[in-house]
C-alpha cells in the first residue's frame, strides 16, 4: 500500500489553520504553499543523486547532486497554488499544466487544457491536486502522463477521502499517494467531510 499521510507536526498544526472557514485566501494560499513544501521533503526522499566534487572556501568537498529532472503537474485550478512551495526547494522543476474540471452531475473529470510537451522532458513527475476526493481528476492527469511516457509519477495532496484513495489506487497501484492527511468520507456531491471546502474558490477568493 503505497500511501503514505503525513505525521509531521508542523503539516497537521498548518492544516488546521486551512480547514478554519474564516481564513481568508492570502493566508490560505501561504498555508498551502507552507505545507506543500513539507510534504514535498517527504515525497522527495528517495530521488536518484550524483556524486560531484566542489570547492569549498576551504578546500575540495564531495557531494551530491539531483540526478533526475522533475516535473510539476498542477491540476488547474487548485493545483496551482502547490507549485510555488515546490519551486523554493527545487527552482529548476519544469512545470506543465493539464486542465480538468468535475462535472457537477455526474463528478466526471472533463479535461480543458493540456501543454505537455511531445516527449518526456523529465524524469519524475509530481501531480499537485490539494483534494483528493473521488480521484477521478488524478486518474485521468495519470493516464495523460502515462500515454506521454512518463515513467515515474507521484500524486501530492493535501485532503484525501478513502473513497479517492481506493479509486487512484485501482486505476493506478504503481503511482505512491503523499498526504497531509485523510480524512472520514465524501458526502452526495463528491466533497471530502470534514474538508476545508472549494479548495480552488478559497485560494482565489471566488468562494
Amino acid at each position: 500500500m503505497m500511501v503514505y499521510e503525513s505525521t509531521h507536526p508542523l503539516v497537521k498544526h498548518k492544516l488546521t489553520l486551512m480547514r478554519r472557514k474564516n481564513t481568508e485566501p492570502k493566508k490560505f494560499r501561504e498555508l498551502i504553499r507552507e505545507v506543500t513544501l513539507l510534504l514535498c521533503y517527504e515525497a522527495t526522499a528517495d530521488l536518484a543523486t550524483q556524486e560531484i566534487t566542489v570547492e569549498t572556501p576551504m578546500g575540495t568537498a564531495i557531494g551530491q547532486e539531483l540526478a533526475e529532472k522533475i516535473g510539476l503537474i498542477p491540476i488547474l485550478r487548485a493545483g496551482l497554488g502547490m507549485v510555488n512551495g515546490i519551486w523554493e526547494m527545487m527552482p529548476g522543476a519544469e512545470v506543465w499544466h493539464i486542465g480538468l474540471y468535475r462535472d457537477e452531475r455526474t463528478l466526471k473529470p472533463v479535461s480543458y487544457y493540456n501543454k505537455l510537451p511531445t516527449n518526456p522532458t523529465v524524469q519524475v513527475c509530481l501531480v499537485l491536486d490539494p483534494m483528493l476526493a473521488t480521484g477521478g481528476s488524478a486518474i485521468a492527469t495519470i493516464d495523460i502522463l502515462k500515454k506521454w511516457g512518463a515513467e515515474r509519477i507521484k500524486f501530492l495532496g493535501l485532503l484525501a477521502a478513502p473513497e479517492g484513495i481506493e479509486a487512484l489506487q485501482t486505476a493506478h497501484p504503481d503511482v505512491p499517494i503523499y498526504i497531509a492527511q485523510i480524512d472520514d468520507h465524501l458526502n452526495d456531491i463528491g466533497f471530502i467531510v470534514p474538508g476545508l471546502g472549494d479548495a480552488g474558490d478559497r485560494q482565489f477568493g471566488t468562494a
